[in-house]
């Protein structure tokens, strides 16, 4: 009787030992060393991504600038049912009201460049100067755009000012600790793997349910994130009523990037450009030899 299906020996070479690459050419519908989906996912990362890092200065600030301002109105929303809820779950799912913005908006936050700019800089598709002034410009805008929403919702809305600065205390008043510093890194890892996982699908739903998702994590669990917790912080000065200055934001500020920074390059990033560590220097050989 003939043998069929699949078998340890069934392929030499392919199990149990890894594959190598020449199989998964084989295998796979595209000419790559990599799945085929891990392929679609990083033809799309560098097409954005090389877009992205070639915007004009005016470009990368009005794009930030909307980014924050358009979260800004999740910030709204997290302050508007935690104030009448007093449930922080709850309010966290209202919150990704910002991140929907972001994503059907087109703009962007300085913690969503940890993955698909650095991928394209990897590849030499772009330089590393292209990639901090995407960096720098974005969260400078973001900062600013974030300021002027926040003041508009704290002079709309003084009924959400005690609210505004019981949050906001909690962020801009926490010393740095092996436990701020590790809510920062877990904020820059979600953030950033919600930023991989709307570019590992075509499908609008599921990159809406990413978005809700990381929202909940974020604003509901109260995850450190230096852009989203500064417009709290911004809230709370702009009442006038707030315990603490613009040096404490700073301090705080300042640690909370150093963790975002480290949560979405070292967990996410890196471990993906091991994964993809073939296929990229594919790239970088097509980029040298161009």
């Amino acid at each position: 009787m003939p043998h069929t299906g699949w078998s340890a020996r069934g392929i030499t070479g392919i199990w149990p030992s890894t594959m190598s690459e020449t199989t998964q050419r084989q295998l796979g519908q595209t000419d790559s060393p990599i799945e085929d989906e891990l392929e679609d996912a990083f033809s799309r990362m560098l097409s954005e991504g090389t877009q992205r890092l070639h915007r004009t200065w005016r470009g990368v600030l009005v794009t930030g600038f909307f980014g924050g301002t358009e979260v800004g109105i999740g910030v709204l929303a997290y302050l508007a049912v935690l104030d009448a809820t007093h449930r922080p779950l709850v309010a966290g799912v209202a919150f990704s009201i910002g991140f929907l913005a972001l994503l059907l908006g087109r703009s962007e936050l300085f913690t969503e460049g940890f993955i698909i700019p650095v991928v394209t800089v990897a590849a030499k598709r772009a330089s590393l100067p292209q990639l901090f002034k995407l960096w720098g410009g974005t969260m400078f805008a973001n900062l600013v755009g974030g300021w002027v929403i926040m003041w508009l919702i704290i002079t709309g809305f003084p009924e959400l000012h005690a609210q505004t600065i019981e949050s906001a205390t909690h962020f801009a008043t926490a010393p740095l600790s092996g436990q701020s510093m590790a809510l920062a890194v877990l904020g820059g890892m979600v953030i950033t793997l919600m930023t991989r996982m709307q570019h590992g699908t075509d499908s609008v739903p599921a990159k809406i349910a990413a978005a809700v998702a990381a929202a909940f994590l974020l604003a509901g669990l109260r995850l450190f994130h230096s852009i989203l917790d500064s417009l709290l912080i911004f809230g709370a000065l702009a009442t006038g009523k707030a315990p603490f200055g613009y040096l404490t934001w700073l301090g705080w500020f300042a640690y909370t990037v150093v963790g975002n920074m480290l949560g979405g390059l070292l967990f996410v990033t890196l471990l993906r450009l091991l994964r993809s560590k073939d296929r990229l220097e594919e790239e970088r050989a097509d980029a040298e030899s161009s």
